[in-house]
């Protein structure tokens, strides 16, 4: 970790709700006038979408039914590693994009399926905002765990999540459930092997947990809203956290362990923004400092 040039990590699995994350943190960004550099977890796949497919398909023809996205030697970890510690000790780095429709590929010049070039960050940046799968993966190859200074976990309870990705896919890119259910089981084994353990490395999770009945996530015919969930907010270390502040602001929310706060689901904007605000605050003024 590098208190000059520090790295938020927000890590959570597909469809879990990190790109709302970031929109929150792009809001205490702007409000707090910090200067933030940000990268996507997809920028650091190691295939295209036609290279993975013909990779999927060798895979499975060998006998593995288990590689996908969510897979370690499915990503370059080692060069996500490279840029936070390039980034912790100097402040520079780079990026690119992974464009997924024709919407980013006219932004971006690019076709779907494929990567934009490298490009440098911009100078002068006060923090890094890491938002994807992978951003406090802990294992023998790489430790990004150890080079972000404050770690973040997105995750819904695991059927909200398969209803939530079925919902997706089926809309967005045309799947019948049958394929999306296929999808699920071949993740299964990273989810449980690369995504999963992370969450003992974050300093904060968040768990969306409905409280409708989401038994069989195969047949649901919608997702549950905000309204009809709650979400657990679990902090690795309590020192320092106010919770009598949190819960006095936050309505109808309350503590459940010593170090973990149940909210309705229609707040956790307003929780990340009460949590994260002074954090935020406090690692841009400490870089400052040092």
């Amino acid at each position: 970790m590098s208190k000059k040039h520090p790295i938020i990590s927000v890590t959570g699995s597909s469809g879990a709700g990190t790109t709302t994350v970031k929109t929150t943190f792009d809001q205490i960004f702007r409000r707090e006038g910090i200067k933030a550099v940000s990268i996507e977890g997809d920028a650091f796949h190691r295939y295209n979408r036609a290279d993975m497919k013909a990779e999927l398909e060798s895979r499975k023809a060998a006998g593995d039914e288990t590689f996908s996205h969510f897979s370690y030697d499915a990503n370059e970890l080692g060069a996500l590693e490279d840029i936070f510690r390039t980034y912790g000790e100097t402040g520079s780095g780079k990026t690119r994009h992974y464009i997924h429709d024709d919407a980013e590929a006219e932004r971006h010049g690019t076709p779907p399926g494929h990567f934009t070039d490298w490009k440098p960050f911009e100078d002068g940046s006060d923090l890094l905002f890491y938002e994807g799968l992978h951003g406090a993966v802990k294992n023998d190859e790489v430790n990004l765990s150890a080079l972000a200074d404050l770690k973040i976990g997105v995750v819904p309870v695991i059927n909200l999540e398969w209803i939530q990705k079925i919902h997706r896919d089926k809309a967005s890119r045309g799947y019948t459930t049958e394929a999306v259910t296929d999808v699920i089981l071949r993740r299964m084994h990273a989810y449980v092997h690369c995504i999963c353990p992370q969450f003992t490395e974050t300093d904060v999770n968040f768990q969306r947990v409905p409280v409708v009945d989401t038994s069989n996530p195969f047949i649901a015919r919608w997702i549950p809203t905000a309204d009809e969930s709650l979400v657990v907010i679990r902090f690795k270390s309590p020192r320092g956290i106010d919770f009598p502040y949190l819960t006095s602001m936050i309505q109808n929310s309350w503590m459940s362990r010593a170090n973990s706060i149940v909210i309705p689901g229609g707040k956790m904007d307003l929780a990340m923004q009460l949590i994260f605000t002074p954090m935020v605050q406090r690692l841009v003024n400490e870089s400052k400092r040092a």
